[in-house]
């Protein structure tokens, strides 16, 4: 075992999603991570896929149905030499399932108890079914994301599952264990996505309270109403990206793209915006993306390639720093970050071999 989590045992309950993003952090940072499946859910078809699945990596699993009181037992016996738990389902489903934060705490009481949902655990709208789109839509994260007189476009799931889910869930079982660690009491995490992608949107919060923000979307700073931070197509159809908004950055993209006349001063006037916008769009149209790149790349324009997920691996910088890793046959993104005195292991893909001998070990004690 390696990275800064080595000797911290996790018990992840398997879901979809979120928690099992936040699972892989800690597994990548040197918890042992034990996921417990069901076994109906254990098929051949289903391991084949998961061990393609990059969020499950790093995992030690166990097949435990939860509606047979003998498994129940095992599961409790593993949770109590266990540091952490991480769990998806609905508000009560642990609970009448005789797994919940009560019964779990009181057998072992430093335990860290990770409740990852959507809504969270209270509220109208706890019981209700969603996904990242609606989290987000509640948040008001997603009324920001989109152009000026376009509709709401989603960013994917990286805001609601992953950055206000995932990330936010990995930060507070961390957190909590800490405070365990200093004081032998543990607690329930409530990480619900709405709450977190509310939290991500903090800095347009503060934009919005000075006056440099206006309640709409596409005609601000930072979401595509600029012309100097845009994506930008190319004469061969792709794209590049630039973000140059401080003044001395925004003057050398001036002189690479050829923005000579007096339109294009006091960039930071939103007045000019629409106009400039597509007279530097048919400028960077005039010339490839590859050519752009030699003209622009490592430079202060805050520039770069818009690179397809085939792309990026390739890229020199990701090489070189190896972003991105293989394993099995599977490309994907390599642990972050990075640490001087207790570097990550190498991560390793679901291989399919429970490990009934690891995962119910009733002699281990919580640490």
């Amino acid at each position: 075992m390696a990275g800064p989590l080595a000797g911290l045992r996790i018990v992840e309950f398997a879901g979809i999603g979120p928690a099992p993003f936040a699972a892989m952090m800690l597994a990548d940072h040197g918890a042992e991570v034990i996921r417990v499946e069901r076994p109906e859910d254990l098929t051949d078809a289903a391991i084949a896929i998961r061990r393609r699945d990059v969020t499950l990596r790093s995992r030690a699993f166990v097949a435990a149905d939860l509606k047979s009181v003998e498994d129940r037992d095992r599961v409790r016996d593993l949770v109590a030499g266990a540091d952490g738990v991480i769990e998806g389902f609905r508000p009560g489903v642990m609970e009448r399932l005789g797994l919940g934060p009560a019964e779990l705490l009181a057998r072992n009481p430093r335990l860290v108890y990770g409740r990852m949902t959507g809504w969270g655990q209270t509220g109208p709208y706890a019981q209700a079914a969603g996904h990242d789109i609606n989290y987000i839509a509640l948040s008001g994260a997603l009324h920001a994301f989109g152009r000026e007189g376009d509709k709401p476009t989603p960013p994917i799931n990286m805001v609601g599952d992953f950055g206000g889910g995932a990330m936010m869930l990995a930060f507070g079982i961390v957190s909590a264990l800490y405070h365990a660690r200093a004081t032998g009491e543990g607690q329930v995490i409530d990480c619900a996505m709405t709450d977190g992608s509310a939290l991500l949107m903090s800095a347009i919060w503060s934009m919005l309270a000075v006056g440099m923000w206006r309640d709409e979307r596409g005609v601000n700073l930072l979401d595509t109403g600029a012309h100097f931070y845009d994506t930008y197509e190319t004469a061969d159809g792709r794209f590049i990206a630039l973000g140059s908004i401080e003044p001395k950055f925004y003057a050398l993209l001036r002189e690479a793209a050829g923005l000579t006349d007096a339109d294009w001063d006091d960039h930071f006037d939103p007045a000019r915006w629409a106009a400039l916008k597509p007279r530097l769009a048919a400028i960077i149209r005039t010339r490839t993306r590859d050519a752009w790149t030699a003209e622009m790349e490592g430079s202060d324009i805050c520039f770069a390639p818009v690179l397809s997920m085939a792309e990026a691996p390739l890229h020199p910088h990701n090489a070189q720093r190896a972003t991105f890793v293989e394993i099995d046959g599977v490309m994907q993104p390599a642990p972050a970050p990075r640490y001087s005195a207790t570097p990550l292991p190498r991560p390793r893909m679901w291989d399919g071999v429970p490990r009934p001998g690891i995962a119910f070990d009733a002699t281990a004690t919580p640490r």
